[in-house]
């Protein structure tokens, strides 16, 4: 029996995806406890592309059971269009796929919200995924918002949806109609409610194993990342607990998952982005572009100051480190140990983004390789001068990376005991 959490350590995109895919043929249940419909997740098996943005990545080994916890926002129409794209490929949900009926529900209103909040004027650009999660969890906060149990209430989910307008001012002249589609989404839906920390809590006890998975990365944490750059949740590991139900103490491993450069979508500090032709060579070589909209991320050079931090506030156990093919071909590589924040040197992770924005990054140079590692298996494989990157980031963060990704098919994996 085991207990394990895949945490993305960076802003996202760390190919979490990849590494529980990689994990859940040992697992028994894969859970998602955080985040909504905003996370992209990418899968490549066997040649095919698969895009996960709510549905746990688990759902591509058949006999797996996949859990939403109550920690999650769900948007039952966009939900139910995922579910049905990945059914029309042959994924079965009979008997695997549950939901907390605790979590909380995303309404037409909140992308409205999300929309016109990125529009205005004089308030402090995000770039968000326009998908209405920040709105939810504020609703959630304020005890306004709907939870997805509602579905099933007609009266229950009609005077809470007069009451959620009109509190944000809106008309409620069409409550009637969306009432009436919100309650055909809640009976296909229902089959699938089910109290996820029972559940769990007798999956443990049986001895299964389980298998946490987290969407975007600590740096986006509404507590911890880099505020007000961030999503709105929890994304660090005190997040599991409160969004699935699951006592802290009864988890055996946290794995965080760090690319081999530093990625970031959308608006916020970033000091080592390379807005230049070596930060385009890494964003072509790695495909960097987003799961959920297609927008091209910054790249820059792998961030030690930041993967130390997260590291820590994480209790990170070991580590997994992705997409290092992509940087096959280059003559050299830096990482950033450090920072200069007016004219002061630190090894610490400002509690600002201001501070942050004007963190100008303090390197050290390694050599690089151009050997094609894509087709190796084991760690002394690899190019003399990539396992040296790896151990020095080793070094740097304070952690053990037993997970090597080497490509984007599961199979491209690399596993150290």
């Amino acid at each position: 029996m085991s207990v394990t959490a895949v945490l993305g350590c960076l802003w996202g995109d760390e190919g979490k995806a990849k590494i529980v895919d990689a994990l859940a043929v040992r697992a028994d249940a894969i859970i998602r406890f955080q985040g909504g419909s905003n996370a992209g997740h990418t899968i490549i098996k066997d040649g095919e592309k698969y895009v996960f943005h709510l549905v746990p990545s688990g759902m591509l080994y058949p006999e797996k059971h996949c859990f939403l916890g109550a920690g999650t926002v769900i948007d039952p129409i966009m939900l139910l269009e995922e579910m049905k794209a990945l059914q029309d490929r042959g994924l079965s949900f009979e008997g695997r796929f549950f939901i907390d009926p605790r979590a909380t529900m995303v309404l037409p209103l909140h992308k409205e919200l999300d929309s016109k909040r990125e529009d205005s004027d004089g308030q402090t650009k995000i770039g968000t995924t326009r998908r209405g999660i920040g709105p939810t969890y504020a609703d959630r906060a304020s005890r306004i918002a709907l939870q997805i149990i509602d579905l099933i209430d007609p009266e229950r989910l009609k005077s809470r949806l007069e009451r959620i307008y009109a509190f944000h001012g809106r008309d409620t002249a069409n409550i009637d109609k969306l009432t009436d589609e919100l309650l055909k989404k809640g009976e296909m839906l229902k089959p699938y409610f089910v109290q996820v920390p029972y559940v769990l809590d007798q999956f443990y006890r049986e001895g299964r194993d389980l298998l946490f998975e987290g969407a975007q990365g600590t740096l986006l944490d509404v507590g911890f990342g880099t505020y007000p750059f961030v999503t709105s949740s929890y994304t660090s590991a005190g997040g599991i607990s409160a969004g699935s139900g699951f006592p802290p103490n009864k988890i055996d491993r946290i794995l965080g998952v760090y690319k081999a450069y530093t990625t970031r979508v959308g608006e916020g500090p970033f000091p080592t982005e390379l807005d230049n032709e070596i930060g385009n060579r890494i964003r072509k070589q790695g495909n960097e572009y987003g799961a959920a909209t297609g927008r091209p991320r910054r790249c820059g050079w792998f961030d030690g100051v930041a993967a130390r931090f997260t590291a820590m506030i994480n209790g990170i156990t070991d580590g997994a480190i992705t997409l290092l093919d992509v940087l096959s071909g280059f003559d050299t590589l830096n990482i950033c140990v450090g920072y200069c924040i007016e004219g002061i040197s630190t090894r610490e992770m400002p509690f600002n983004a201001e501070d942050l924005n004007h963190a100008q990054p303090i390197y050290i140079e390694m050599k690089g390789w151009h050997e094609d590692i894509t087709g190796i298996r084991d760690f002394e494989s690899l190019p003399p001068n990539a396992k040296k990157y790896i151990e020095k980031l080793e070094e740097v963060i304070g952690i053990r990376f037993t997970v090597i990704s080497v490509g984007a098919d599961r199979k491209q994996t690399i596993y150290r005991t």
